[in-house]
């Protein structure tokens, strides 16, 4: 027991080293201080000794050259680094000390430095001491394609991976099965598994391109776009209620549907977040730019009498400065609404000066009752003359009036202040709209001091930030880890990416490429680095058990709304229907009137029927106070706050829905009650061929036949053999009652592989 308790604590060091990135440097080679020193230095001193000017310790900052140049405060003949020479440099001689009173960190902190790390601190200073830009500062250059196998490459990233893996002792894994390839694209790209028809039709393609030729399909698909929207979604916060206690209605659909719209229609990035970030302030605005602004609007809204209006309007600002800070730059601003940031070089003025960007909104901190069906303030009335027309997107089901929340700037409406530490009602010196200089020096002259100069200094060939963002967060989609293992950080405590030249090629690319998102996309999954198999070797696990370094395919759970779609799609009951209102389906009881404070229309809840029972899951209504049961069991947002990557927990409750929850037991009945009249051995082919998308081997079949025999002699022997009504879709006639339930449970049986709901 504790040889395998041991070996789990060396299996977990290991990873985590994998995961901040490796210190160790060749005994000959160059110290880099982005990939061996800062990430030391930001770990154990930067806390004390760092940007943050209200923490730190001595007078003494080694975050920058200059303060680690710099004379010490309380010894003026002595400096924290003197290049080339350890022996009188402060920093080598405190974390050296034998006093320990004198060594740094101080025991108190619970920090220590390992005899490697202070190695590599001694090497750094012999070496010149230099400092750098942080990476993630310093605009991305497109370099040479390193040299790899020409017979397995097949475009661009196979040249960057390669060498990696190389380098790690590792060789690529064979391309995966067709079936496996064609399921792993198809929902990566729909969200949807592949019909039968579908799969029939590419493996008998034997032409050379014809993975090439359904890529080109599937990114024509209309599920393309909601695929794409799902994950946007989560960034962007959207709820179908206001949150907070009342957690009243609002009606934000619309603005969803834009979103489906404006991946279908491949907008360039730049289009797209342009629409989203400024779209009311363009030259050539629109209703659909108004619409698309709705982004900034999708955050919390307090319906609660009592509260301070100001504390709460001055909260959705946050929101707003916070959303813009991860989404788009994946940066923690957050840290920096109360004081400086003690990592990353945002000061609390910067923080400060962004928000004025969204400060502008007249709008108040409560607003409308708990009913309101006006959202609130200011909104854009969509009448039914435009839903034909420019808004032909919208899948607006009546005549009614809806009324979408977007944004409205009213110049000098109020100035903006820094806040002391971050309170409403503690106002400092005034500030002018602005963004972080060590990212990129903002100029209202160059860029316009409003929202659409945000976007100019977004999209400037100099930001650094924006394209590398974007690029990481599609990599993640398609490789189940980002390039920067970090998602949602950029900044000093965040990973090193794993191939920062990869990065910067394709962030280069990218914007060379008028910010083409389907051309992005098309290049990532027909690489021959996505079309390996997943299969995992003992010399991975060895060598790179977090798969950094792209050797195999990375096997991924689906996402919440994803599980609900499989069985709903395989099933045949799927309602394909693209954008429209949020629906409510099945759901236990008491859920909501036990969560909530009573009032309003949300208060009960009230099922849909019919074919709305049936549409995808990113359709599901989202309450912010009780979102989906089913869903957030398999790690689905709240959308409380923006949210770049969800979690990935495994727990029981997820087998138990995946057995009890009346989707999969539906899609189960109606699937057996079509097809228990055919012959065994075709049934169970075709039912495993729609939820797993592959032939099932001979043991599969043997294994799920007996099942299927053994439950019908069972039932057979029961007065009440159990009910095979669940669910709301039409009982289908059947010749053979228990036979047909027995089906049912072996689909159901087959539902719970772990093939049907892992892309593989």
């Amino acid at each position: 027991m504790r040889i395998r308790y041991f070996l789990l604590l060396l299996t977990g060091w290991a990873a985590w080293g994998c995961q901040r990135g490796n210190h160790r440097a060749d005994s000959s080679a160059e110290v880099d201080y982005n990939y061996h020193i800062r990430p030391i230095l930001s770990d154990k001193c930067f806390k004390c000794h760092g940007p943050d000017a209200n923490t730190r310790e001595a007078g003494l900052r080694l975050d920058t050259p200059e303060g680690a140049y710099a004379a010490l405060k309380d010894n003026p003949h002595a400096r924290a680094l003197v290049p080339g020479s350890p022996a009188t440099s402060e920093i080598y001689l405190r974390i050296t000390a034998k006093d320990i009173s004198q060594r740094m960190p101080p025991a108190e902190a619970n920090l220590t430095l390992t005899e490697e790390e202070i190695g590599l601190i001694k090497k750094w200073i012999e070496q010149g001491g230099k400092y750098k830009p942080h990476w993630a500062f310093i605009p991305p250059q497109k370099t040479a394609l390193p040299e790899a196998d020409e017979d397995w490459v097949r475009n661009e990233i196979d040249y960057f991976t390669y060498p990696k893996m190389q380098a790690a002792g590792l060789k690529p894994s064979e391309e995966a099965g067709r079936e496996a390839l064609l399921k792993r694209v198809s929902l990566d790209l729909t969200g949807l598994p592949p019909s039968v028809e579908m799969q029939d039709r590419f493996l008998e393609d034997k032409s050379t391109d014809a993975f090439e030729k359904i890529v080109d399909e599937l990114l024509k698909s209309k599920h393309y776009g909601e695929r794409m929207a799902l994950d946007w979604m989560d960034v962007a916060r959207y709820a179908d209620s206001h949150g907070y206690q009342d957690d009243g209605l609002r009606t934000m659909w619309p603005w969803r549907d834009w979103v489906i719209h404006a991946f279908n229609q491949n907008y360039s990035y730049r289009k797209f977040v342009t629409y989203q970030l400024a779209g009311d302030l363009i030259k050539d605005r629109n209703t659909e730019s108004l619409l698309a602004t709705g982004f900034n609007r999708n955050h919390k809204i307090t319906q609660e009498g009592g509260v301070i209006d100001e504390e709460y309007r001055s909260e959705y600002v946050t929101d707003r400065t916070n959303t813009f800070g991860k989404a788009f730059l994946s940066l923690t601003f957050e840290c920096a609404k109360c004081h400086d940031h003690k990592f990353d070089p945002i000061s609390q003025k910067d923080y400060f000066s962004t928000y004025a960007f969204f400060n502008q909104v007249p709008e108040k901190g409560l607003f409308g009752t708990i009913d309101a069906s006006f959202a609130d303030p200011p909104n854009l009335k969509i009448g039914q003359e435009e839903v034909r027309g420019i808004l032909n997107f919208i899948h607006k089901k009546d005549t009614a009036d809806v009324y979408v929340m977007v944004m409205k700037d009213s110049v000098g409406l109020r100035k903006t202040y820094l806040l002391e530490r971050g309170n409403y009602d503690a106002p400092g010196p005034e500030v002018t709209a602005g963004l972080p200089a060590a990212v990129l020096p903002f100029s209202a002259a160059r860029y316009g001091g409003n929202r659409e100069g945000l976007v100019k200094w977004m999209f400037a060939p100099e930001n650094p930030l924006t394209a590398r963002v974007f690029v990481n967060r599609l990599w993640e989609h398609f490789f189940g880890r980002g390039i920067v293992a970090t998602t949602g950080d950029f900044g000093m405590q965040g990973d090193l990416p794993s191939h920062p030249e990869l990065l910067d090629w394709l962030a280069v690319d990218f914007r060379e490429h008028n910010w083409d998102i389907k051309r992005l996309v098309r290049k990532m999954v027909t690489s021959a680095t996505y079309r390996q198999d997943s299969k995992v070797t003992r010399k991975h696990l060895d060598k790179d058990p977090q798969n950094r370094y792209l050797a195999r395919s990375s096997r991924t759970r689906l996402k919440a709304e994803l599980v609900r779609d499989l069985a709903l799609s395989s099933s045949g009951l799927l309602n394909p229907e693209i954008g429209g209102p949020s629906i409510k389906p099945y759901q236990p009881d008491g859920i909501w009137e036990k969560s909530t404070s009573g009032r309003g229309s949300l208060a009960r809840y009230v099922q849909d029927d019919g074919t709305d029972l049936y549409r995808r899951g990113m359709y599901v209504f989202i309450k912010r106070t009780v979102p989906p049961p089913n869903m957030l069991i398999f790690d689905a947002s709240n959308r409380d706050q923006c949210e770049v990557t969800r979690l990935a927990t495994n727990t029981p409750l997820q087998a138990l829905v995946m057995l009890n929850d009346p989707v999969i037991q539906e899609a189960s009945r109606v699937l057996a009650q079509e097809m228990a009249s055919r012959p065994a051995d075709q049934v169970l082919r075709e039912v495993f061929r729609k939820i797993i998308c592959r032939e099932p081997d001979s043991r599969e079949l043997k294994v799920l036949a007996g099942y299927w025999d053994q439950e019908t002699a069972r039932l057979r022997k029961l007065k009440k053999p159990g009910l095979l009504k669940v669910g709301e879709y039409r009982d289908l006639p059947v010749k053979d009652y228990e036979k047909t339930v027995a089906l049912m449970y072996t689909i159901q049986m087959i539902y719970n592989m772990e093939e049907a709901i892992v892309r593989i």
